[in-house]
């Protein structure tokens, strides 16, 4: 039995929604997840499990045509979803009255229930949210027992507000694979019998690396994984870089090191950069042109002046500049006081340069 495992896609979501960027990386999410479907198309798989979080908010029809019309291109496919946290089921929801085409089975129940698909003699297991958090470890015990079939779990969850989840206890259960959502990065767990396949596009800065779908495959006879292999297929990626300045570092030299590393991995991706070291206390770096050139989400400056504070003390014993010096200079000062120190000095000096 072979399937594609994917999960918290995030349809109609746009990420970075105050950058340029924005709707090409709400575009890449509905474009990727076509992918998934013709990849599903084209390995023969049986199953496409959809563990939560397939549409980022409450579904209006149009969406759900659309996602139903992609369903209808892989008719000999199994779909197989829940709702999550995201796009959890509410009264007046349109999923309430939303006919799917044939091969679609959607497991709506508030509570875990099942679907027999006889051809395959496969059982999945799930349920949908109703509520934005559950906080009830519902997949400590679950009740399932073997019963011959090759058993699945779709689930969703896994931090402290939305299912916690007990390792553990969950290798106890009967099913042959777990098919987990809700945490964004992927993982393989239990020796292959569960992963989270993570969300199908990078959602914001801190998902970084590759990102993509789950393949696996079941043995009939052994109900165990024999093969799960994750293929990447985002179209970008956030990448996290660390540039280190030194006092000789000037801003155009930095601009022309950031700009180097962002066209040496690729102008598709989104970029953070976080700059460190010590830098020349006259030099003010400059990042507008770059982040108006490049997809750039965040250039977090983090590099400190060069003072040399005892040759200043020395120099200012009995002033402003002394005086702050030796009030807030000490041993293993935090980020937030060396900060302070150095836009203190920085600003007497000014002074002091002015009235010179």
């Amino acid at each position: 039995m072979r399937f594609i495992h994917t999960g918290d896609i995030h349809w109609g979501m746009s990420p970075d929604c105050d950058r340029p960027w924005s709707r090409e990386r709400a575009q890449a999410i509905k474009e990727t997840f076509e992918e998934v479907i013709r990849q599903a198309r084209e390995r023969d798989v049986d199953f496409l499990f959809i563990a939560g979080d397939l549409f980022h908010r409450q579904p209006l029809a149009r969406d759900l045509k659309e996602v139903n019309y992609l369903f209808s291109t892989i008719p000999s496919v199994h779909v197989v979803l829940i709702a999550g946290n995201h796009d959890r089921i509410r009264k007046n929801s349109a999923l309430m009255s939303f006919k799917w085409c044939s091969n679609v089975t959607f497991l709506m129940s508030g509570e875990l229930e099942s679907a027999v698909f006889g051809d395959c003699d496969v059982e999945v297991y799930g349920f949908s949210y109703y509520t934005p958090e559950i906080l009830e470890a519902r997949l400590d015990e679950t009740g399932v027992e073997p019963n011959g079939r090759i058993q699945i779990l779709l689930a969703h969850g896994g931090d402290s507000s939305h299912v916690p989840i007990d390792k553990d206890k969950l290798a106890l259960s009967p099913f042959a694979y777990i098919a987990l959502g809700h945490i964004h990065k992927p993982q393989i767990l239990l020796d292959r019998r569960a992963a989270y396949c993570g969300s199908l596009e990078p959602l914001d800065k801190t998902e970084t690396g590759p990102h993509g779908i789950l393949v696996g495959e079941i043995s009939p006879a052994t109900r165990q994984v024999t093969t799960l292999e994750f293929v990447p297929m985002c179209q970008s990626q956030y990448i996290s870089l660390a540039i280190n300045v030194t006092p000789k570092t000037t801003n155009g030299e930095l601009a022309h090191r950031i700009s180097q590393e962002i066209q040496s991995r690729g102008l598709k991706h989104i970029y953070r950069f976080f700059i460190r070291g010590m830098r020349d206390p006259d030099i003010v770096f400059d990042f507008d042109v770059l982040e108006s050139r490049f997809k750039i989400v965040q250039i977090q400056d983090d590099s400190e002046p060069q003072y040399d504070f005892a040759r200043l003390f020395a120099e200012h014993p009995g002033d402003m500049i002394g005086f702050f010096i030796r009030a807030l200079q000490k041993d293993d000062m935090s980020p937030v006081e060396k900060k302070a120190l150095f836009y203190g000095i920085n600003a007497l000096l000014k002074t002091t340069d002015e009235r010179s």
